[in-house]
């Protein structure tokens, strides 16, 4: 049985991936550090191999046995990377290349990498409604988050040769239910909005665009590319999208697949500038090396989240758990409090 090195495993999108790796048959070896709790693999504790460990600090025994790692560790949104550039790099970056060396050492080809389509912003600009980027497109990341994932995708182009099959995914932006849920993800706060408040918000008017793919797609699409034939794969970058949307058209598809299940809301345009990001890009590629297509709709992913989240356990809609960036300052407030105190219990 092949066995898979999922690191992040137990993060919104890495659960999604134990779920589905183990529907097919892989042997999963979960590394992650638990930042946001167990929430995402408590069901499936029995049936995988966890490894609670920071990401820049492995061992050898990690390694053993693995055929294939996949990374989607690190830090995932902008807000955190800001919060902390030097943690945010050496995740994202840093961590990507010891992980590549140890793939490496240890014998393990394929090594397949969590990038972000955010490497292709453009912010508001007339070019970007106009441009559909694609891998070919030059690029020049400025933000922290997007830097960091590029930096790691030339470290492991830089390793690349016959011993070893680096594999890069740039996905577009996540929605749709996990049980480690995020609702800091565009269609997921808007679902969230309107559950919460009956209304949903467009900033900036809505007028950026954002190329969108479905949680479960992408888990899909990583298994798609491990049981890809290396020549058609090795050392090559895949754009991920369903569809590239206006932030405004996104809204009125959520409003009515909300409308369908009986979920009334009404939009809100705020015009007030909040430095927004927009781009356009292509997924062609993917679908002609793989044959891979991203076939979940906003709207049948919005139905689902709505299903999903009459479970009580995800209805506190403002827990800071539910945000990265909230999560991650109140942990970092947390543990500077525990520096002076001690632990508070023996």
């Amino acid at each position: 049985m092949k066995k898979v090195l999922l690191v992040g495993g137990a993060g919104y999108l890495g659960s999604i991936l134990v779920n589905e790796l183990l529907d097919r048959g892989y042997a999963v070896r979960v590394l992650d550090r638990l930042f946001f709790g167990d929430m995402g693999i408590a069901t499936n504790k029995d049936r995988i191999e966890l490894i609670v460990s920071d990401m820049r600090d492995t061992s050898e025994e990690i390694f053993k046995d693995i055929s294939t790692i996949i990374n989607v560790g690190g830090f995932s949104n902008d807000p955190t990377a800001e919060f902390n550039p030097k943690a945010n790099f050496e995740m994202n970056a840093t961590a990507t290349k010891l992980l590549a060396e140890a793939s490496i050492k240890h014998g393990i080809k394929r090594y397949l990498f969590a990038s972000s389509c955010s490497i292709y912003d453009l912010g508001v600009s007339p070019k970007s409604g106009d441009i559909v980027q694609d891998e070919t497109t030059e690029v020049s990341p400025k933000a922290s988050y997007a830097l960091s994932k590029y930096t790691g995708e030339r470290y492991l182009l830089e390793l690349a040769n016959e011993s070893f099959c680096p594999v890069i995914l740039r996905m577009g932006t996540l929605f749709g239910f996990s049980p480690r849920m995020r609702y800091d993800l565009v269609v997921n706060t808007f679902v969230k909005d309107a559950i919460s408040k009956g209304v949903i918000t467009m900033h900036y008017g809505g007028e950026m665009w954002r190329p969108l793919v479905d949680v479960h797609d992408a888990a899909r699409a990583f298994i798609s590319l491990i049981e890809a034939d290396e020549k058609l794969v090795h050392s090559q970058i895949f754009n991920l999208v369903y569809k590239n949307l206006r932030i405004s058209e996104l809204a009125l598809r959520v409003q009515n697949a909300l409308s369908l299940v009986g979920i009334p809301v009404k939009l809100h345009a705020d015009y007030a500038y909040t430095g927004v990001r927009s781009y356009r890009v292509s997924g062609e590629k993917l679908l002609r090396t793989t044959d891979f297509q991203p076939i979940i709709s906003v709207e049948d992913s919005v139905s689902d989240m709505v299903d999903k989240l009459k479970d009580p356990k995800y209805c506190d809609y403002e827990h800071p758990r539910y945000y990265n960036i909230k999560w991650v300052k109140l942990l970092d407030e947390i543990n500077q409090i525990l520096n002076y105190t001690g632990r508070l219990f023996d």
